[in-house]
């Protein structure tokens, strides 16, 4: 551990599963990397939830493919960040959680939790909403039933965790394949315009010049970019047991920084297939005010002229809604313990964190029906993007200090760029939370 850290508290970040994960010291490169392969796919599937949906769809039906340069960017932040967390976490063997509560005063680390709680209940509300919406589509189950159904969520991690950390990431990674093989599906009925798609990824003036684009383009960024992912990843990277030496700590970080890089690829192309999906299917058909999960699922069958399409979409949107239920329980558990240090049980702590996110789903499904709780997606994304500043901040500033850090300290490059970032992303969400109100 760097000098900079108090050494009150050694209690390791998930203690259950803390260097659970044998890595070989030798063998080929893949051999290794494969050993470190898994936290990136569970920090990627935050980039991919119910909440970016509404945002990839509505920029879609509405802008064509011009938003897509605003997913890569996006991604290409989060690929910063999440490598900053995970070297915090491989680094120093504090999760941000800790690292917070080490740092601030007593009252700054409440605060800062609280915001947080505030976050990863808004994340679940989205992934409540989302799987609830997929039953309604897939099964016709109503959505007020399905939002009780959610709640089923927490025993499934229990078991899985129980069985292994392993078991956790290969269920996480086969549901990512699934969204995957759904989306190169409904993107080959789509047949976009290949040229059209390439010019997308190329920024346009018009993105800061359009009000209502750059709305959007904001609300993509604060959908993207999870708060709750940073606390996560700098946890879930110390499940691996490398050597605690300058050198196994090196290996980790440069295996673990390719595991998110790649993983977080994967994110980008199914959040850009979401968007390409909408352009090709509504924009193109003239249907420019698509901004909700049900109208797509209803428009798709018709305008793609396929019976499935709106199956498979629908298939998807649950797959999505259940990973990303995974790894916000578990970033609730690492976030309560790091910053407190109070230890529930983790049907318990998981059990909560479900029935914050329950509850004003289940009130706004029975009083408003389906229109409501399209509304409180977005508001959820709105939450979300308040709260990613009181995350951003505290990881760019431990990284970049050399007595927290030690040699493992970010170069002056990172510093600037991570800070340039950081203030990118307060003044987008800023005028995100000034618009949405």
């Amino acid at each position: 551990m760097a000098p900079g850290w108090k050494l009150e508290n050694e209690v390791n970040s998930l203690p259950e599963v803390h260097g659970s994960i044998p890595v070989p010291e030798t063998g080929s490169f893949f051999k290794r990397l494969l050993a470190f392969a898994g936290p990136g796919l569970m920090v990627a599937v935050g980039y991919m939830d119910p909440g970016n949906w509404a945002t990839d769809i509505a920029g879609g039906s509405r802008f064509g493919y011009t938003l897509l340069s605003v997913i890569l960017i996006s991604n290409l932040f989060a690929m910063l960040l999440q490598h900053l967390s995970l070297k915090l976490g491989i680094a120093t063997g504090r999760d941000l959680a800790q690292a917070c509560r080490d740092h601030y005063s007593r009252p700054v680390a409440v605060a800062l939790w609280v915001l947080c709680e505030i976050a990863i209940a808004a994340c679940d509300l989205a992934e409540v909403i989302g799987s609830a919406l997929a039953l309604n589509l897939l099964f016709g189950i109503p959505l007020a039933v399905g939002v009780c159904i959610t709640a089923l969520d927490v025993l499934l991690l229990l078991y899985l965790q129980h069985k292994g950390f392993r078991w956790l990431e290969s269920i996480v990674a086969a549901l990512i394949f699934v969204i995957l093989l759904c989306f190169a599906y409904e993107i080959i009925l789509a047949r976009p315009e290949v040229s059209a798609v390439l010019g997308g990824l190329i920024p346009q003036k018009e993105i800061v010049t359009n009000p209502g684009m750059l709305y959007i383009a904001i609300g993509i960024l604060g959908a993207t970019v999870m708060p709750h992912n940073l606390y996560l990843h700098s946890s879930i990277v110390q499940t691996r047991n490398f050597s605690r030496t300058e050198t196994g700590r090196r290996n980790a970080i440069r295996f673990a920084t390719i595991d998110s890089t790649v993983s977080l690829f994967l994110a980008f192309f199914i959040n850009a297939a979401i968007l390409i999906l909408s352009a090709a299917a509504f924009h193109t058909s003239g249907n420019h005010d698509v901004a909700d999960i049900t109208d797509a699922h209803r428009l798709l069958d018709p305008i793609l002229g396929a019976t499935a399409a709106s199956i498979i979409f629908a298939i998807a949107l649950l797959a999505s809604g259940q990973n990303s239920t995974l790894t916000g329980t578990l970033a609730g558990q690492i976030v309560m313990e790091g910053f407190l240090k109070i230890r529930l049980k983790p049907w318990l702590r998981r059990l909560i964190t479900r029935l914050i996110a329950i509850v004003p789903a289940l009130v706004v499904t029975i009083l408003y029906g389906e229109r409501g709780t399209s509304e409180l997606l977005v508001f959820s994304q709105v939450v979300l993007s308040v709260q990613l500043s009181f995350a951003v901040v505290p990881l760019v500033l431990f990284t970049s200090n050399r007595a927290k850090m030690g040699s493992f300290v970010n170069p002056r490059w990172l510093t600037i760029t991570s800070w340039a970032v950081a203030a990118l992303i307060i003044i987008l969400n800023v005028y995100l939370l000034a618009g949405a109100f």
